[in-house]
């Protein structure tokens, strides 16, 4: 069957891949357009598996919410240029579309379940690595719900390089929920409250905190003391509704969480590529500086 020009054009709408690799799958396939898809995915996923070793450590956080449901999101691609790229931003859209709709439990199911047409959020990946040129991977994700009477606090910082949900129990003060995701973005607290903290993380602090203080050379008899203070500002550290607001320094989170008259009661923060490598950007001080002009 001869190929035409109309054909190679739909195909490669279809799909995304080259010309010649378009029209190859034609000529491949006898012109059966789904054959050569086919073969086109056959060979973004050998693609894929070469780029397999490289490290993705760039990318995008996003946040999708719809009703009482809401996921936040980290794709990663191995440069920040392709965080911009329309199909790579298609492609986000479209896996944050699916988490929500089917809620999986872990990455690993994410990327076996069936989006549309028999194809798995893995051959969509896998196809987009083939026409973008990049390793990319789903690296993790949080699905969070709530009720009518509660609020969810989405927040992306520069874009996604930064990316916070919470959850105010109690408020559908969406704003106050957004400011203290903006806050979390800032100054990456751990817990939510002192009462997170293990008992056994709280004794090891105190224990270091201690033998700092007798290295000062402080007395013995006030160290004790010393210590209960030093240890009230470790949880000023960790501890979001112990810190202070970022948006007013003079007021602490948790007067601020209650005076809009909910709870925190769960946050999650992603920063892109964290943990994969050693990154120089101060995001806090991007984000509080971004924060306080507001």
């Amino acid at each position: 069957m001869a190929v035409t020009a109309q054909m190679v054009k739909e195909l490669r709408e279809k799909t995304g891949a080259g010309m010649m690799d378009c029209k190859k799958a034609l000529v491949e396939s006898d012109g059966n357009l789904e054959a050569a898809i086919d073969f086109l995915r056959e060979k973004g996923l050998s693609s894929a598996a070469k780029k397999a070793d490289r490290i993705a450590a760039e990318g995008t956080t996003f946040i999708q919410v719809e009703g009482n449901k809401a996921v936040l999101l980290e794709m990663n691609a191995e440069t920040d240029f392709v965080s911009k790229n329309e199909s790579f931003q298609q492609l986000v859209q479209t896996v944050a579309s699916h988490l929500l709709a089917t809620e999986p439990a872990s990455v690993e199911e994410a990327l076996t379940s069936v989006v549309e047409d028999g194809l798995t959020v893995e051959n969509l990946i896998s196809n987009a690595i083939a026409k973008i040129g990049e390793k990319i991977s789903l690296r993790r994700f949080v699905i969070e719900t709530k009720t009518d009477a509660d609020a969810f606090g989405p927040y992306l910082h520069m874009g996604g390089r930064i990316g916070v949900l919470t959850v105010l129990e109690g408020s559908t003060d969406v704003q106050s929920a957004k400011d203290v995701a903006m806050h979390i973005a800032a100054l990456n607290p751990a817990y939510i409250s002192r009462d997170e903290v293990s008992a056994d993380e709280v004794e090891n602090e105190r224990k270091i905190l201690t033998e700092q203080a007798l290295n000062e050379g402080k007395p013995e008899n006030i160290v004790a003391k010393m210590v209960e203070g030093r240890l009230s500002k470790y949880f000023e550290d960790v501890c979001v509704l112990e810190q202070s607001f970022v948006k007013n320094p003079d007021q602490k989170v948790k007067v601020f969480v209650e005076s809009t008259g909910g709870k925190l009661v769960s946050f999650t923060r992603y920063a892109v590529g964290e943990g994969i490598e050693k990154r120089e950007d101060n995001f806090a001080e991007e984000v509080m500086s971004q924060v306080k002009g507001n």
